[in-house]
C-alpha cells in the first residue's frame, strides 16, 4: 500500500491518497462457463474444459477470471437460478473439478471472482420448497409472500415474466410470491436475520476454499420494503425509474455494512456489486471507503444506452463517462466494461462489426477499456473480435428474456419479425455462443452439439489462426494488458477529457506522478480530425492499433492511439 498526495495543475484540484490494490491494477477476464470449452462432449463448456485453457488465460495477461454462477440449477435463467449454493451443477463437473480449477489458477497466479446471486434463489431450492408447504412453515419469512384474502398486491415489474407482474399467485397457500425475475426466480427476504446469516454461511463457504472476490448479482435489489407500498403514480409505466425504486430500498446499506463487518472484513476480498448505484453520487454510497461496504461499483449506464452508439449521440457518451468519473476522481472505485453475458457482443454494438472495420474497431474498443480510469472487465471472445450471431429464428435463441418478450408480443398479435430483427443487434444471446477456438467441428468448442449456435464466421475469426498473426486483435489484446501493467499512469492516473465536443474522437489525458499519456480514440469508419491541445510532435507512441504507426492531426477509420506526452 502506498499514500501520498499529489497536486494536479491540469484539473487544479489535490487528489486524495491513493491506496494501492491488486484489484485496481488487475485486468479481470470474464468466463461464461457454459460457452467457454467443453471437456466431455456434451456440448456445454465446463470447469474441465476451462482447466485446459489455463495456459491461454496465463498468455493473455490476465490477472482474475469472474466466471458466471457454477451453482446447482435447474437453468432457467443459466444458472442465475441458484438451487443450491454449495454444490456444482453436474453440467459443470463436480466439486472435485472447482478444486482442480482453483489449484490451477493459484499455479498460474489467477485470481478467481465468483458470481454471487443472493437477490433471489431457484423456486426449486429447499428453502422455497419448504417456503410453499404452508404459511407456519419455519423457511416461509425467507421469502416475501403476500396473502390472497388482502387482495391483488400492489404492482411490482418483472424483468422474465411474460407479462411483466412480478408477483405470482401459489395456490398451495392461496398466497402470492415475489420475483423480480422469472417465476422460477422467487426474491430472498434479506429483512430476516435468520436468510442473510444462511447467505453469509454460504460466502465464508466459498472464501475458505481460496476464491479472491465475489461479483454480485443483482445486489442493489436486495432490500424491500415488505409492506408494499402503491409504486409512484409518475413511475409507473418507466422501467428504468421503476429500477431506480428498486435499488433503494430501506436497509440496503445497512445489510451490505453487516456483511462486511461479519464476513468481507475477515478476509482479503474484493467484491464489486453489479448495478450499485443509478448515478455516480447513489454509487458512492457502496465503494465509499469510509462506509466499509464494496470494492468497487459495475455501473451499467454506459452499457444501457440502446440499441447502438449512435442512437446515443458519441458527444453524450463521453460525457456520462466523464461524469462518472468527476464523482469517483478522489476516492472509491469504478469498473469499465462494454460487454458482458448480458450484452451483445461489443465491436457489433459500440463499433462496426463489417469486415472492413472489425478488427481495427476491435482493437480501439479494447483500448478504451484497458487505458480507462476504473478496472477493466474484459468479456471473453471480445479479444478476437467476435460478433453478434443474429439468429433469424426464435427456436434459435435459448435465453428467457428473449423467449419471453417473443411469446408477449405474439399474445398481443405484435410485429414478430422485427422483434426479431431488433434481437439481432440487441439480444445477450449474441455474447453467448460459444468461443471460437479454431477451424475444428464446432469452432474446437466441442466435439458434441454445442448448447447454442456456434456463429459460423469460426472458420476465419478463432484463437488459433490469431495466435499465428503478430498483428491480430488476440496479439494487440495481449500488448494493451503489458502496457497497462508497465504504465502505472494508466491505473492511477487522473482522467481529463479533451476535445469534448469532437463527434468522432474520444480523447483523453491520463496524468500520474508528473507523466502525462493521452489515448485518442477515432469511433467512426471515416477519417476524423481532433484537437487535444497538446503539441504531440515529440511524444512517444505507446500502442496504435494500425500495422503501421504515425502522430499526425487526423485519425484514420476506428484508429487508436495512446501517447506518451514530451513537453520538453
Amino acid at each position: 500500500m502506498l499514500n501520498f498526495s499529489t497536486i494536479n495543475n491540469d484539473q487544479n484540484h489535490i487528489i486524495s491518497p491513493i491506496d494501492k490494490k491488486w484489484w485496481k491494477e488487475a485486468v479481470i477476464y470474464q468466463i461464461y462457463p457454459r460457452s467457454f470449452k467443453d471437456s466431455n462432449g456434451d456440448g456445454i463448456g465446463d470447469l474441465k474444459g476451462i482447466i485446459s485453457k489455463l495456459d491461454y488465460l496465463k498468455n493473455l495477461g490476465i490477472d482474475a477470471i469472474w466466471i458466471n454462477p457454477i451453482y446447482e440449477s435447474p437453468n432457467d435463467d443459466n444458472g442465475y437460478d441458484v438451487s443450491d449454493y454449495c454444490s456444482i451443477l453436474a453440467d459443470f463437473g463436480t466439486m472435485e473439478d472447482f478444486d482442480l480449477l482453483m489449484k490451477g489458477l493459484q499455479e498460474k497466479g489467477i485470481k478467481l471472482i465468483m458470481d454471487l446471486v443472493f437477490n433471489h434463489s431457484s423456486d426449486e431450492h429447499f428453502w422455497f420448497q419448504e417456503s410453499r408447504k404452508s404459511r407456519d412453515n419455519p423457511y416461509r419469512d425467507y421469502y416475501y409472500w403476500w396473502p390472497a384474502e388482502k387482495g391483488i398486491p400492489p404492482y411490482r415489474w418483472s424483468w422474465f415474466d411474460v407479462n411483466s407482474n412480478a408477483w405470482k399467485y401459489d395456490e398451495i397457500t392461496d398466497a402470492y410470491y415475489l420475483h423480480y425475475f422469472s417465476q422460477k426466480q422467487p426474491d430472498l427476504n434479506w429483512n430476516n436475520p435468520k436468510v442473510r446469516q444462511k447467505l453469509y454461511q454460504v460466502m465464508r463457504f466459498w472464501l475458505d476454499k481460496g476464491i479472491d472476490g465475489f461479483r454480485m448479482d443483482a445486489f442493489q435489489f436486495i432490500s424491500k420494503d415488505d409492506s408494499f407500498p402503491e409504486l409512484p403514480s409518475e413511475i409507473l409505466g418507466n422501467i428504468p425509474e421503476i429500477m431506480k425504486f428498486y435499488g433503494r430500498g430501506p436497509h440496503l446499506h445497512e445489510y451490505i455494512q453487516e456483511m462486511n463487518r461479519e464476513v468481507l472484513s475477515q478476509y482479503e476480498v474484493m467484491t464489486v456489486s453489479e448495478g450499485a448505484g443509478a448515478s455516480p453520487e447513489e454509487a458512492m454510497l457502496f465503494v465509499d471507503p469510509d462506509r466499509n461496504e464494496l470494492s468497487m461499483a459495475y455501473h451499467l449506464e454506459g452499457v444501457e444506452i440502446g440499441k447502438h452508439l449512435d442512437e446515443y449521440g458519441f458527444v453524450n457518451y463521453k460525457k456520462l463517462y466523464s461524469r462518472w468519473d468527476e464523482g469517483f476522481k478522489d476516492k472509491g472505485w469504478l469498473s469499465i466494461f462494454l460487454a458482458n453475458h448480458d450484452q451483445p457482443r461489443m465491436v457489433s454494438k459500440f463499433g462496426n462489426d463489417a469486415p472492413e472495420f472489425r478488427e481495427v474497431c476491435s482493437k480501439m474498443l479494447s483500448t478504451f477499456v484497458i487505458t480507462m480510469r476504473g478496472t477493466p472487465y474484459y468479456f471473453q471472445g471480445d479479444e478476437l473480435g467476435m460478433i453478434n450471431i443474429r439468429f433469424d429464428n426464435i427456436d434459435d435463441y435459448n435465453d428467457i428474456d428473449t423467449k419471453n418478450k417473443y411469446i408477449a408480443i405474439q399474445s398481443e398479435n405484435g410485429d414478430l419479425k422485427a422483434f426479431l430483427e431488433e434481437q439481432k443487434q440487441a439480444s445477450r444471446e449474441n455474447s453467448r455462443t460459444p468461443m471460437q477456438w479454431n477451424t475444428n467441428e464446432n469452432a474446437g468448442f466441442s466435439n458434441g452439439k454445442p448448447w447454442l449456435k456456434v456463429n459460423p464466421n469460426y472458420v476465419t475469426i478463432n484463437a488459433e489462426a490469431q495466435e499465428k498473426d503478430p498483428d491480430s486483435t488476440l496479439n494487440y489484446f495481449r500488448k494493451l494488458v503489458q502496457l497497462r501493467k508497465q504504465e502505472p499512469t494508466l491505473v492511477y492516473g487522473t482522467y481529463t477529457l479533451l476535445d469534448e465536443n469532437n463527434a468522432k474522437v474520444y480523447a483523453y489525458l491520463r496524468t500520474f506522478e508528473g507523466k502525462k499519456i493521452i489515448v485518442l480514440l477515432n469511433f467512426s469508419p471515416e477519417r476524423a480530425d481532433y484537437n487535444c491541445g497538446y503539441n504531440l510532435e515529440k511524444s512517444t507512441v505507446l500502442l496504435n492499433n494500425y500495422s503501421t504507426s504515425k502522430k499526425t492531426a487526423e485519425l484514420r477509420p476506428f484508429e487508436a492511439l495512446v501517447l506518451a506526452v514530451n513537453e520538453s
